[in-house]
């Protein structure tokens, strides 16, 4: 039986938004390039249902840690409302984006699913920081992406191909701003992981732009990457606070973005 336990006046914000601000990021990110390269109405409503998924998760964590712990707080009840108001909001806009597609989006949101769940089984244990948790929260938003070209015509191949580029720098991004605050703390950091991450990034889009499915200014974005990083990384970099780190991050995967999308627009 759970117990009812006092709690300070409820903040709805720590409610309602996700802790973790480059979340964001990932999210807008695959909207963006989804609708750009393959706009629809279905495509509109795959967005909204994304934004609902992405915002129901942080209300549903705070659900399930405090069952977890058998306690009820005031802020519990007002996250179970907002876990309806989500749900609801994101099967309405998946079920609009149904009617008005011109066919299947579903596989890619299948296979992201257990990456979302293992986000949140982490978030729920207070790990959500953790590497694991943050690259499977990434990879399962870069499925927008996919969906929306699926929803709008596009091959399986090419919607594909879609969400292997915001994986690779889904990959590139996570491990360098894990580095990056490191050593900004003066930690001991580790660069293999860092270079390898760019690196199999870099070679996983150039196969694709080999086979017709990516543009190649997706790889000169990649080394973008790779040449922030190095710099990032290295003894003439300058100091920055963490937020500032995350704000440059969401530039260069705009950029990213923004080329792939030209590349994509043109003959």
């Amino acid at each position: 039986m759970s117990t009812i336990a006092v709690q300070p006046k409820t903040k709805f914000k720590s409610i309602v938004l996700p802790a973790s601000h480059g979340g964001w990021g990932f999210l807008l990110e695959p909207i963006l390039l989804g609708l750009w390269v393959a706009p629809s109405v279905a495509g509109l409503w795959l967005a909204v249902a994304a934004c609902g998924a992405f915002l129901l998760q942080q209300p549903l964590k705070l659900v399930l840690s405090d069952r977890r712990r058998k306690r009820r707080y005031p802020r519990t009840l007002w996250a179970e409302r907002f876990v309806l108001l989500f749900g609801a909001a994101t099967l309405v806009a998946l079920g609009l984006a149904v009617t008005a597609s011109q066919a299947a989006f579903w596989l890619p949101l299948v296979l992201a699913a257990p990456l979302a769940l293992i986000q949140l089984y982490y978030d729920t244990q207070n790990r959500g920081r953790h590497l694991i948790p943050e690259l499977s929260g990434s990879v399962a938003l870069g499925a927008v992406a996919p969906a929306i070209a699926l929803a709008a015509g596009w091959s399986l191949a090419m919607g594909m191909a879609l969400w292997l580029i915001l994986v690779a720098r889904a990959l590139a991004s996570v491990v360098y701003v894990r580095a990056r605050l490191r050593v900004e703390r003066g930690q001991l950091v580790v660069t293999g992981p860092v270079w390898l991450a760019h690196a199999a990034g870099i070679a996983l889009v150039a196969g694709l732009a080999w086979l017709d499915l990516a543009p190649w200014l997706s790889v000169f974005a990649l080394v973008i990457l790779l040449v922030r990083a190095i710099y990032g990384l290295s003894a003439h970099r300058q100091p920055v606070q963490p937020k500032v780190v995350g704000f440059q991050e969401m530039g260069y995967g705009l950029a990213l973005i923004i080329l792939t999308a030209v590349g994509y627009s043109w003959p």
